[in-house]
Order: structure tokens, then sequence, then C-alpha cells
């Protein structure tokens, strides 16, 4: 019998977090609400590439884990499992060919260039996939409450330096 309520994710909606992959590259996403996240990459092979309304699927895997996953129009797939108590993230993330060819073309704001990102998607090539499999450390956490825009509103390059010791933790 479990612990906790799988379809609970009150613990989860609204947070903003920012990791960092055993690999060096950083992330942050914003919960804005059960069904949808913001997220901004800051390094990477696809870093400054900033997004917003991603429709997920989020579920409750145990006390304090979540596991939200997603296909974006580049075709690239992405399952993460975050864990709030330990401040730890699993990342998998499957990216198509296409993208691992040329992964400047999907560094943008992405919501201005869905048609475009859609187009390279189709034109591939999709295999091999190239699968990334890392575990991250969760580097800065605050509660902002739901559906908010103003969390994730311009790519990584335009944030200063000091970004995330800017933010008030709460």
């Amino acid at each position: 019998m479990q612990n906790f309520d799988k379809h609970n994710l009150s613990e989860l909606v609204g947070k903003h977090l920012v990791y960092t992959y055993d690999n060096g590259w950083n992330y942050e996403i914003y919960v804005k609400n059960s069904t949808t996240m913001d997220y901004r990459i800051h390094s990477g092979i696809v870093g400054n590439r900033w997004v917003k309304d991603q429709q997920v699927y989020i579920v409750q895997v145990a006390k304090a884990v979540f596991k939200i996953s997603w296909t974006e129009p580049t075709g690239t797939d992405v399952s993460l499992i975050i864990n709030l108590e330990d401040k730890i993230f699993h990342g998998t993330i499957f990216f198509p060919r296409w993208v691992i060819n040329n992964p400047e073309k999907t560094v943008c704001f992405q919501n201005d260039h869905i048609a475009q990102m859609q187009a390279y998607r189709d034109a591939g090539p999709a295999y091999p996939t190239e699968v990334i499999d890392e575990f991250a450390t969760i580097t800065f956490i605050r509660d902002c409450g739901e559906n908010r825009e103003d969390i994730i509103n311009c790519p990584a390059s335009e944030l200063p330096a000091d970004f995330p010791q800017n933010l008030s933790a709460n």
C-alpha cells in the first residue's frame, strides 16, 4: 500500500528549479500547473534555448518524488524524475539524430518557431536516437505559485551573471 496520492501534485506545481546534470549541463524548469511547464537551457548542446507552455505529463511516483515527461515539437522526448527531498534529478533525453547533427537549429525561443521545429523534425533524420541518461543536482528551488508568466521569460544569455543567486529563495 502506497503512503502518498500519485495524483497529488501540489508539492511540485508552482516550483521553479535550477539543476545541473553530472555532465555539466545546466537546465531550469518552472512547473506552471499540472499539465504545463516552462523551461530554459543554460548550457549543453542546445544551451540558450527556452520554451513556454510545454504540455507535460506529471505523476507522483513516491513521497516527494515526481516524474515529468513530454515530447517536444523537435521530436525530442524527455523524462525527468525529480526528488525534492534529496534535491536530485534523473533525466533521460531522447534526441533525434537531426538535433544531434545540428543542435544550433533549436537554439531559440521555441514558441516563435513551432512550425519550423516540426519541419526539421519531419525532415529528420530521426535515427539513430541519441540517449542522454544523467543524474543532476538541484541547485535552486523556490515556490512561485501557479500560472505565472514572469518566471521563465527570456533566454539564459539575458540573465544576470549571478543567476540564480539573485532570486530570493523561499
